[in-house]
């Protein structure tokens, strides 16, 4: 195979976006791992101790992820995330105004293999979420399982990620004075496997816990679409009935996290590696769904709302497709 490697003279800029990327792809695939094994090698050097008040200062902090977790601004703000967002580059687009006396539920789609739209636009401030949408604070649910490792929870919590439970979301959205916006990345780990350039499946038809939620609480309802989020990776051949695909699910019910094979390019050439390619993600944040609060929700209510939800994407998607180089014929399709 003929390898194309990246020219010399790349300007400066550019090696500082793929910088940043790589340490993002580093932190999602590798950091939380990295970090047990440190936690465990520590207490067996003679740096013990650290390892040992970690473990008081988890123990007093243990609630914290569920009870709104410690998002830093500063953090949030800092210069590697712009140059993260030029990399692709990404983009937040506003087609309505959230009142900030209101909390809001975001249905984020599709989940795409690393999620980097979601991330960079309401973990960070690279794409101007808090001046597009003033008054309004976001925080992205993530898999409780991440919220286990040592250091790493801490690293995941100061940019606004909080466990991906009940207890965690309701925290949020029951602050009677509003101005939280709680993004759910609805298709969860199994939409990951479907995630591939030209793909415009989401895992939605069956979903409908994050409805009841909004309900619950009487959080508006805001659909999400993030185009260009599946274009950044390629992935193994994986449809279902294949072995793999067979394989991939069996490890993901048992683990809660999906293993999708998937590959781009390198840092230092553009032939092979788990570097994302440099396409645009666009994030279009949808009209909000008026939600009336119902404690006890009934079929009913969960049907009719979800109904209007899937209708209310595909109105979204069908309204920007062209926008963003979906052709005309291409449509959003539920699983």
């Amino acid at each position: 195979m003929k390898i194309d490697f990246a020219p010399s003279d790349v300007p400066l800029a550019r090696r500082f976006q793929t910088a940043a990327v790589l340490i993002w792809v580093f932190s999602f695939l590798a950091l939380a791992p990295l970090c047990i094994v440190l936690f465990l090698f520590l207490l067996f050097t003679r740096f013990w101790l650290i390892s040992v008040l970690y473990a008081t200062w988890w123990f007093i902090d243990w609630d914290t992820p569920s009870r709104g977790g410690r998002k830093v601004p500063f953090l949030c703000e800092m210069r590697v995330w712009e140059y993260m967002r030029d990399y692709f580059p990404i983009k937040l687009v506003k087609t309505a105004d959230l009142d900030p006396r209101q909390n809001y539920v975001l249905g984020f789609h599709p989940h795409g293999i690393l999620v980097a739209g979601a991330f960079t636009n309401f973990c960070t401030e690279a794409t101007g979420f808090s001046k597009l949408f003033p008054g309004m604070k976001s925080n992205l649910l993530m898999l409780p399982l991440w919220f286990r490792s040592p250091f790493f929870r801490d690293y995941i919590m100061s940019a606004g990620l909080v466990p991906s439970d009940k207890e965690s979301a309701s925290y949020l959205l029951q602050h009677k004075e509003g101005g939280n916006a709680v993004v759910i990345a609805v298709g969860g780990a199994p939409e990951a496997l479907d995630a591939r350039p030209g793909d415009y499946t989401v895992h939605l038809a069956n979903k409908k816990g994050f409805i009841k939620f909004a309900l619950e609480h009487g959080a508006h309802l805001v659909p999400t679409y993030s185009f260009g989020e599946n274009e950044v990776f390629d992935q193994v051949e994986n449809h279902r009935g294949t072995w793999l695909r067979y394989i991939q699910e069996r490890l993901q019910s048992i683990m809660g996290i999906s293993l999708p094979l998937f590959h781009a390019r390198g840092v230092f050439q553009y032939s092979f590696g788990l570097m994302p390619y440099r396409k645009p993600i666009n994030t279009v944040v949808g009209r909000p769904i008026k939600v009336e609060k119902k404690e006890k929700p009934t079929a009913e209510d969960l049907d009719n709302l979800h109904q209007l939800y899937m209708d209310e994407l595909a109105q979204l998607f069908e309204e920007h497709k062209q926008n963003y180089g979906v052709l005309e014929d291409s449509h959003l399709m539920f699983q």
